[in-house]
């Protein structure tokens, strides 16, 4: 069952239902259309027939009858492409077929002036234009907020340029997607970077460009004549250039548009309508995260990190305004983007209930200050960076501190980054550290000039009295998330916390007790979580055992007196996490009550509506299953457990 954000009623789940009440969540909360003005399954009279329209909106305050519908959806379900699969998107003449339907209701509803037909993926908006002696459907990129407005050009205020809420946020990056690699022809990577181009204008417009003046933008009818697409054109290509000036440490001078006018103005179309300053962080990671994780899977053993856990390792550790956080394999800057997510939850909780636009801007001039001076970043893959810079800038509207360089051979390396990171993030300067690094004996760091400057990378032999004892001689390749412990601990301040992914074998097997033996000696041991397996086969395609590690550097005055035998024994929280929302096949997993129905959760989503002239925030109440999740009560379980024990160490 799920929740019919009609009626707020319980209806039957189904592939087309799922499209439905996604279109009816975007029509009350970006279109800001009154739920009241909207029914499901509206009976029509067309040619003689009684058809029945999906959602059919009427005039408001008016009673629900034909002769006052206005606007009319059809919903499909969404196609089943695959995980990996992309659909072509069809334009307006190749999807005649399916827009007859539609066509018939919103003629035979004289009133009717606005259609809509989706399948969740492709849209087609259609106005009705009455002529003398004909009826045409014009087509359309929009269609009206619900007092009837349209963005244009000088109208930018938040009530006409939507924030996006998560499910629209994907949807419109992957009909943009889909449109470029399977409209142009281009490979899935060069797709991909075309859409970061577009997405790196759209922020630098909303950023420089606020209120008038806007250049991403298009008008509802120029997508759909040559005219206007060349006009969408002008418009953007010159903007990108500002761009490459603009962030010249992520572009190169050769990297130009080379989508046609008619894709340009697709993805021009379909991002204009979003705000994505004012668009909630974590809807924003979540729909970018999609679109890298099909294009950028690391071939050099990155596993991007699922959103759940990255959630729970930043909750734990709890970032402070004023620490430094860093991440030397943020891979696409999945833990740094929750941070900032983190960090803007902190600094909205301090305003409570006045959240104004004036506060709102200070709030995010906040964040940014934070992305500028606390948020470090560095990979050694260079489209890795590019893509965590976007997604940083996504979050915060800066494009933060991603470093191109080798994190295990740091201070040393060759690579642009690394001078920088010098400064920036030098040992022992990180109050918080976060990772997933790359990891898999497929993968070994053998280079002697790293080997050697790790104590972790030497042989290590068992005594006789049950101790490890360092050798001099080094092993000649090591699993790089070995080393990537030994890395992450130089970085942090004495008492500086850190949390890091690690695959669950060093953490049991017998041949790495000196591993555990040498973290227990440097670092105080916080928590351990072991993650599901079916976190990392839904997002990162990956069946590999993990868990979260959380250790708290010690101070030279703590080693020195635990050398001496002043040994001091302290609680570890410890944890499983048995489920983690989805199953293996990424579907929903809801929690269950004992006769097996779903169990139903009630929670209040706030809609903001223009009501003459005015903005107000209604309050909205939906039923829905509740997610089996352990994350959450994990986190929750953590902060009781801190409660009662203080952290070891200074």
């Amino acid at each position: 069952m799920m929740t019919d954000f009609i009626t707020g009623q319980p209806v039957k789940e189904t592939d087309k239902e799922r499209v439905r009440q996604e279109v009816a969540r975007q029509l009350i909360f970006e279109y800001q259309i009154a739920p009241e003005a909207m029914e499901a399954d509206f009976p029509v009279k067309v040619e003689g027939k009684r058809k029945r329209v999906d959602i059919a909106i009427f005039e408001a305050g008016k009673e629900h009858a034909p002769e006052n519908l206005r606007r009319a959806v059809v919903c499909r379900p969404l196609p089943n492409v695959g995980k990996k699969s992309v659909i072509k998107i069809r334009d307006y003449a190749q999807a005649d077929q399916d827009l007859l339907e539609l066509k018939g209701v919103m003629t035979a509803a004289e009133g009717c002036e606005w259609g809509l037909w989706t399948n969740g993926l492709e849209r087609f908006f259609l106005r009705k234009e009455k002529r003398r002696f004909e009826v045409r459907f014009a087509p359309h990129g929009d269609w009206p907020m619900a007092d009837g407005s349209m963005s244009t050009p000088d109208m930018h205020a938040e009530t006409y340029v939507r924030p996006g809420d998560e499910n629209a946020l994907r949807r419109a990056f992957q009909r943009c997607h889909n449109f470029i690699h399977g409209n142009e022809g281009m490979p899935k990577d060069a797709a991909f970077w075309q859409f970061l181009y577009l997405i790196f204008s759209k922020m630098y417009d909303e950023r420089v460009n606020r209120g008038k003046d806007r250049k991403f933008f298009a008008f509802a009818d120029e997508p759909f004549t040559e005219e206007g697409r060349m006009k969408i054109s002008g418009r953007i290509k010159p903007l990108f250039e500002a761009v490459k000036k603009q962030y010249g440490s992520i572009f190169r001078p050769s990297d130009e548009i080379t989508l046609s006018d008619r894709a340009l103005a697709y993805m021009v179309m379909e991002l204009a309508r979003y705000n994505f300053s004012r668009s909630d962080v974590d809807a924003k990671g979540a729909a970018y995260q999609e679109i890298v994780g099909a294009n950028l899977r690391g071939d050099r053993g990155q596993f991007f990190t699922p959103r759940r856990p990255v959630h729970l390792v930043v909750r734990i550790l709890d970032p402070k305004e004023n620490e430094k956080a860093f991440d030397p394999a943020d891979g696409t800057g999945g833990f740094l983007v929750a941070t900032l997510a983190h960090q803007l939850r902190r600094f909205r909780a301090e305003y409570k209930r006045d959240l104004g636009e004036k506060t709102q801007d200070s709030i995010l001039d906040r964040l940014r200050d934070y992305a500028r001076t606390k948020l470090f970043g560095a990979d050694f893959d260079p489209f890795l960076v590019r893509a965590s810079t976007m997604n940083v800038l996504m979050a915060a509207n800066i494009e933060g501190n991603i470093f191109h360089m080798d994190s295990l051979a740091f201070p040393h390396g060759h690579l642009p980054g690394n001078e920088l990171a010098k400064k920036h993030v030098p040992f022992g300067s990180v109050d918080v550290l976060m990772t997933n690094p790359p990891f898999g004996s497929e993968i070994p760091i053998t280079e002697p000039a790293i080997l050697q400057n790790h104590q972790l990378a030497r042989r290590w032999t068992h005594t006789n009295d049950g101790q490890w004892m360092e050798q001099t001689t080094t092993q000649n390749a090591v699993a790089p998330e070995i080393l990537f412990i030994e890395q992450s601990l130089r970085w942090l301040k004495p008492g500086g916390r850190m949390g890091i992914v690690l695959p669950n074998g060093i953490l049991g097997n017998p041949g790495d007790e000196y591993i555990r033996r040498w973290i227990l000696r440097n670092a105080w041991v916080l928590a351990c979580v072991e993650v599901p397996v079916e976190a990392f086969i839904v997002e990162a395609n990956v069946g590999i055992l993990t868990s979260l590690l959380f250790l708290k550097k010690k101070t030279d005055t703590e080693m020195d007196a635990e050398a001496q035998g002043h040994v001091k024994e302290y609680p570890i929280f410890m944890a499983v996490a048995e489920k983690a929302g989805v199953d293996r096949r990424g579907n929903a997993l809801h929690k269950r009550n004992p006769d097996g129905t779903e169990k139903l959760v009630t929670r209040i989503y706030e809609e903001k509506v223009k009501t003459n002239g005015e903005i107000v925030t209604r309050q909205r109440k939906i039923i829905e299953p509740e997610i089996d999740d352990d994350f959450p009560a994990i986190g929750d379980a953590y902060e009781a457990f801190r409660k009662k024990n203080q952290e070891p160490g200074a």
